[in-house]
């Protein structure tokens, strides 16, 4: 159970015995959530499209956790890629008998419109439908090792999204502003929680999605992005958050045994929030909808 305090306190679980995957786990939140459930005993697999990046945050995780070197591993996952998507879950699959617990961490916001390698609009092909499809393709695995937690990192910049889902122009192929476009994505990220969550009811599986905060991070500033400050300015009220502080509700989503049947919500301050949700995200018909139309773009049915 969390102390209290401002932002709760990293909770002290065994997680000896499980294996935990982090996307864009190589910095930020990522490699705060990576080094928190790595402390509490778990076998971590973070993703990373770059190597070196990748590597070194291993390196950092394994310093400042004192585990033994084969209990974190990196590996090659590019998001904006379903090429990318399939090769590393056949992989993760093949190297790792069990998954209890995903976070579907990575994310990104771009300052014009540009496209991944499979024709989507970048912000929502890598956020939203890159998740969805990774999701699909370990779900099965994360089933069979009930019970099991996805987590999914969205954000209060969903409420950028005042007029919901455009489902006539996903790609935004109109009016392109930044701001708007990623928090489309992260309106996106919650419907799919609530989708998903109504579709593992009774599997073992729970998947609850979660805002951490406007957190002093790398975001924007990696070469993916060119954030400026309008977004961080939107969601600081009143101080940006350590990356450690920021991740503290993403761990304990994944971790707190009070939370082992709690699944369709919405966390901050790690604590469940549902209230502060927009209207746009508590819209069930527009989750089903996007359900549908993101699983015919990715031919999963």
């Amino acid at each position: 159970m969390l102390a209290p305090g401002a932002y709760g306190a990293v909770m002290s679980v065994d997680l000896s015995g499980r294996t935990v995957l982090i996307t864009g786990g190589n910095t930020g939140l990522g490699l705060e959530t990576a080094v928190s459930l790595a402390g509490m005993g778990a076998e971590v697999t973070i993703t990373s499209r770059d190597a070196a990046r990748g590597e070194a945050a291993r390196a950092e995780i394994l310093e400042r956790t004192g585990v033994a070197e084969d209990r974190v591993e990196v590996m090659a996952l590019d998001l904006a890629s379903i090429a990318s998507i399939r090769s590393f879950a056949e992989g993760f699959l093949a190297a790792h008998p069990r998954l209890d617990v995903l976070v579907n961490n990575a994310g990104l916001i771009l300052s014009e419109r540009t496209e991944t390698e499979d024709g989507f609009e970048t912000t929502f092909g890598v956020n939203h439908l890159g998740h969805v499809l990774l999701t699909d393709l370990l779900l099965d695995r994360l089933k069979a090792s009930a019970p099991s937690r996805i987590v999914v990192v969205a954000s209060e910049a969903h409420k950028f999204a005042l007029d919901g889902l455009k489902f006539d122009d996903l790609q935004c192929h109109g009016h392109y502003w930044s701001y708007r476009v990623y928090g489309r994505s992260k309106l996106a990220n919650i419907l799919f929680t609530r989708a998903l969550a109504k579709r593992l009811e009774g599997t073992g599986v729970t998947v609850n999605a979660v805002h951490p905060g406007s957190v002093a991070t790398r975001f924007g500033r990696d070469g993916d992005t060119s954030l400026t400050t309008a977004l961080t300015t939107f969601v600081a009220r009143p101080f940006s958050r350590t990356p450690e502080e920021g991740a503290r509700t993403q761990v304990r989503v994944a971790s707190d045994p009070e939370l082992a049947e709690v699944s369709g919500a919405y966390f901050t301050n790690s604590e469940q929030a549902d209230r502060r949700l927009a209207r746009a995200a508590r819209d069930d018909d527009a989750a089903e909808r996007l359900w549908a139309v993101s699983r015919e773009l990715l031919g999963l049915d």
